[in-house]
């Protein structure tokens, strides 16, 4: 288990409630599609994929506030990011940079970034992660019996 610094602890935390804003405002924003009919010339399998996505996406947004399997949570995420740049790309014609009247897929890029770093370093100490594998690291009356043998764990989503 590896220990992070209190400004290492806020860095995490800030990032982990500045993803999950992108992400539950981006599922919530495709709620409205529930109520529609799939939109003519893009593929319908797309509208399906949407209508999936706005129940994920405020899903792994709140996972990431609670800091509640946090290394899943953000790896899943990111997974939609990585789907998300060809279809903007390819299927939507976005191009990178964002413009003033246009948004690029750069910010799917650096959206992307927070969660692979999310998915690489947990959600530090401020987090449901952090209170179940301290609860799990809490020797039991069983492990201070005398013969017994400790079945002390860290769990790898922290």
């Amino acid at each position: 288990m590896h220990t992070y610094t209190t400004s290492q602890n806020a860095a995490l935390l800030v990032l982990r409630i500045i993803v999950a804003i992108i992400f539950f405002h981006a599922g919530i924003a495709k709620w409205f599609l529930w109520s529609i009919e799939p939109m003519e010339g893009l593929p319908v399998w797309l509208h399906y994929v949407t209508l999936f996505l706005s129940i994920a996406e405020p899903i792994g947004a709140a996972a990431l506030v609670a800091g509640f399997l946090t290394r899943a949570a953000a790896a899943c995420l990111a997974i939609i990011m990585i789907g998300s740049i060809p279809i903007s790309q390819f299927l939507m014609g976005v191009p990178f940079f964002t413009a003033p009247q246009l948004p690029g897929w750069d910010a799917n890029l650096m959206i992307l970034g927070g969660c692979l770093a999310l998915a690489a370093f947990g959600a530090g100490a401020w987090s449901v992660d952090a209170l179940r594998r301290k609860q799990s690291l809490r020797p039991t009356a069983a492990d201070s019996t005398p013969g017994s043998t400790s079945s002390l764990t860290s769990t790898p989503d922290g």
